[in-house]
């Protein structure tokens, strides 16, 4: 029996599977999660190019030819506002539908804005009827001749009329979205769930004009048709967005990602530990020998 030990633990010592076990397993979750998250993202696209459309449409752009006086108004309204701000008392403004889209329409600052929204309506329940062609990145491919990089996608637009509320959050004004209405077409919960609250101001957190602005307010309404922005002494601005609100859709992918990782490594380990057990009982029957 003493004699056959050193023969079993150089057997052990020789054999490749102890001392590769753990890269295995590593390789093969890499490979298992590379794969899954492809077919996930794959996936989503998919579903995303059921309710949206290749080219985007034409979204109104409110006039300015002819209304210099409309235009001064609005500028004067603005501006003053913006400078009241700084003032200890309370002060408000109030943007009608066609406030709103002139001002998207006259504004360099909102360029980005412009073409791609249109109030339509402000209704007296506190939401905006919007029609809107958002562009969004569509199925991964690879690049063709004359594109930079490995990977790219071709845009896909969705042509949409949103239901949504104007809220303030985190230093910024944001659309909290009820519906996504794509004529002939479902948008499915998920995506809208993903896609609200919608942080439309974002990109001017950081503009040296809007920026402060937004800093400042305490609060935003809804009422007799305009969307009201205010600053209330003691008033506190509302509270952050979470992660979890502005992207629902991913947290739920990550914890697919999750238990499905948890479910293969426990597979994987079931396998090694039969393995190894099984490997443990023909030593001990060739030590027995």
């Amino acid at each position: 029996m003493s004699a056959a030990a050193p023969d079993s633990q150089q057997v052990t010592a020789r054999s490749p599977l102890a001392g590769c076990t753990i890269l295995i397993v590593c390789v093969l979750v890499l490979v298992f999660l590379v794969g899954f998250s492809t077919w996930a993202l794959f996936r989503q696209a998919d579903e995303i190019a059921k309710f949206t459309a290749e080219k985007p449409v034409t979204i109104k752009i409110a006039p300015l030819e002819d209304r210099e006086a409309d235009l001064n108004h609005l500028s004067e309204r603005l501006e003053g506002f913006r400078q009241s701000l700084d003032n200890a008392g309370e002060t408000k403004l109030e943007l009608s539908a066609d406030d709103l889209n002139t001002a998207i329409a006259a504004y360099p600052a909102l360029s980005e804005l412009k073409g791609a929204f249109h109030v339509r309506e402000i209704r007296e329940d506190g939401k905006l009827v919007l029609d809107t062609s958002l562009k969004l990145n569509g199925k991964p491919r690879r690049t063709r001749d004359g594109e930079s990089g490995f990977v790219t996608s071709d845009p896909r637009y969705l042509n949409a009329t949103l239901v949504a509320r104007p809220e303030l959050a985190q230093e910024e004004v944001v659309l909290r979205i009820d519906s996504i209405e794509v004529p002939g077409s479902t948008v499915p919960e998920p995506f809208l769930k993903q896609m609200s609250p919608y942080r439309v101001t974002e990109r001017y957190k950081a503009d040296t004009t809007l920026g402060p602005v937004m800093k400042k307010l305490t609060g935003l309404t809804v009422s007799g048709g305009k969307v009201v922005l205010r600053k209330s002494p003691g008033e506190i601005a509302p509270g952050t967005i979470t992660n979890d609100q502005v992207d629902s859709a991913a947290s739920r992918l990550f914890r697919w990602l999750g238990l499905a990782a948890s479910v293969f490594l426990g597979l994987v380990g079931l396998i090694l530990f039969v393995g190894m057990r099984a490997k443990r009982r023909k030593e001990r029957e060739a030590a027995g020998k």
